[in-house]
């Protein structure tokens, strides 16, 4: 039996981006192996048993955890460099990092291995982290470059950084867009909006942001555009806050859109689901992504969007959602009109943007993982 390992750390961890794409692939990856395949999740630790769950457990899966290692540095120390010694007890052909990082030693040890890289936002925009961070970030990036067999990336714009940034030969690196589910195109019932919009007390019109709300989100330009857009359109955003949060709420209260401005966290999925599917509108004015999942799932809820120039956004919206420069308010407000009820082909943005991204539904992600495996090992 072929016995292929995955870092599990954010899977059981990470309730968004990096534990998200984790599930996913391993739940399809499930599905989609030969029989003769058994799959190993190492995690340093137990972790959330609700994320845990979102896994079909099967009898050819199963988690690996330490053996000896129980403080956080241990666990730490163990998933950077222990693991290869367990790894190599375990019988492992196949090692896949699926959070832009792979142990030390990997290489050495014989086991082939794949990583999944995300983006290198620490190293195009460091400023939006903590210096610190920024070098333990790159030196972890390098050394998983030098270590990796094949490297993954989910969008182009992350392969060209891995090529500039990383000085890899782009004959190493396969683009697999990341697989995005369906659930976002079912309805709603009117029942069950209509208790969301009650329960978070929403505005009739209102345009949606989703994501963390940090500088690098960049949600300010769009509470900026509120003062362009007319008084009956509000702005609910969607997220996890940070420091940043505050200052977009003090210019909102000094520039008098406050009223119109409805910040939300620890919102529930099936909410989420509602708020989508009540919105007019979905605004991402990042300036800098990976891939931009939340675009996906506003286009899967029948919404137009508006997004940044600069990073990869184009390759996750589409032709047909409209794209500004992430320090124009005026920009962005004309683009928002152009979304809303009403608008001049905003039905027929709308249907092209909902057949765009028809390629990252429930595709074949698994498959072609796969086969970049298949590149490595006998499977």
């Amino acid at each position: 039996m072929t016995k292929i390992a995955y870092d599990a750390k954010r899977l059981v961890r990470n309730t968004t981006g990096l534990g998200n794409y984790s599930r996913t692939l391993v739940n399809d990856l499930s599905r989609t192996l030969p029989e003769a395949c058994e799959m190993l999740l190492y995690t340093p630790s137990y972790g959330r048993e609700d994320l845990r769950e979102q896994v079909s457990m099967s009898q050819r899966m199963r988690y690996v955890y330490p053996k000896s290692a129980k403080s956080g540095i241990a666990q730490a120390l163990w998933r950077s460099w222990g693991i290869v010694s367990d790894l190599k007890k375990d019988g492992v052909s196949l090692y896949h990092g699926l959070s832009g990082e792979l142990p030390i030693g990997i290489r050495k040890s014989g086991i082939k291995s794949v990583v999944t890289i995300h983006d290198l936002i620490f190293m195009r925009h460091p400023e939006y982290y903590n210096p610190i961070d920024v070098m333990m970030y790159r030196a972890k990036f390098h050394l998983t470059c030098r270590e990796a067999d094949r490297i993954i990336a989910i969008s182009r714009r992350t392969a060209e950084d891995i090529v500039e940034l990383g000085g890899v030969n782009p004959k190493r690196i396969d683009i697999i867009y990341q697989s995005c589910g369906v659930r976002f195109a079912n309805v709603v019932s009117e029942e069950a909006a209509d208790e969301t919009r009650r329960r978070y007390n929403l505005p009739e019109r209102f345009v949606l942001n989703v994501g963390t709300i940090e500088e690098r989100k960049n949600v300010l330009l769009a509470v900026k555009a509120l003062k362009y857009l007319s008084e009956d359109i509000h702005l609910v955003v969607v997220g996890r806050r940070t420091k940043y949060a505050d200052k977009v709420e003090k210019w909102a209260e000094k520039n008098n859109v406050a009223h119109r401005l409805h910040m939300l966290s620890g919102v529930e999925n099936n909410a989420l689901h509602a708020i989508y599917q009540l919105a007019e509108s979905f605004v991402y004015p990042s300036r800098y992504e990976g891939f931009g999942i939340p675009i996906i799932e506003a286009i899967q809820s029948r919404l137009p969007v508006v997004a940044a120039t600069g990073s990869c956004l184009e390759e996750a919206g589409g032709p047909d959602c409209l794209y500004v420069n992430p320090d124009s308010p005026e920009e962005c407000a004309e683009a928002i009109k152009l979304t809303l009820r009403g608008a001049e082909q905003r039905d027929l943005r709308i249907m092209r943007s909902r057949e765009y991204v028809k390629r990252f539904e429930n595709k074949d992600t698994a498959k072609q993982v796969m086969e970049v495996y298949r590149k490595l090992v006998n499977l």
